[in-house]
């Protein structure tokens, strides 16, 4: 599929409320096509639907353009240098970016990580700056448990409890 007919399945998608598949599918275009901001800016777009703003500021970062309080929101997510070129999902060298802005941004990032690191760092290669991502993730607390997320671990133990017994119980009538 082209990027065309995809944009155009993107807008479809939208205008039906199936803003979940909208919002892989661009994620997708994001993927093959890193220095396309226009991609990036419309899958801001979507995040903004669902109210995520360090998402909005992900996509929207090379933009000169961008709002504050997303930008903030998504150097918050995304603390480290490191983590933000995993999340920045950009491919090649920084002068591939469509604008001046977007070039400086790249370098201000791979610049930071590179210094954290206390080495290279290179976008094309993500175990250059994989160590500055593990660091990150030990030091991660784990969140408190919620009301919902407890009700849904029950709920799943209920479900498989009810399927072994639907299971077992054909077994025997099997036999039977």
């Amino acid at each position: 599929m082209t990027l065309r007919e995809t944009l155009v399945r993107v807008e479809a998608d939208l205008a039906a409320g199936r803003v979940p598949l909208a919002r892989q599918r661009l994620r997708g275009l994001v993927s093959s096509f890193p220095h396309d901001l226009t991609l990036r800016r419309r899958l801001a777009e979507v995040y903004r639907l669902y109210g995520d703003t360090a998402e909005a500021g992900r996509w929207m970062y090379l933009e000169a353009d961008r709002d504050a309080d997303e930008t903030a929101a998504f150097e918050e997510r995304y603390g480290s240098p490191a983590w933000r070129m995993k999340a920045l999902a950009w491919r090649g060298p920084e002068a591939k970016a469509s604008t001046a802005f977007a070039e400086k941004q790249l370098t201000a990032v791979r610049t930071s990580c590179a210094e954290e690191l206390e080495r290279l760092v290179d976008w094309d290669d993500p175990a250059s700056y994989r160590d500055g991502l593990e660091e990150k993730y030990e030091e991660a607390p784990s969140e408190p448990w919620t009301v919902g997320g407890v009700l849904a671990g029950i709920g799943c133990l209920v479900g498989a409890l009810a399927f072994v017994a639907i299971w077992v119980v054909g077994v025997v009538a099997l036999f039977d």
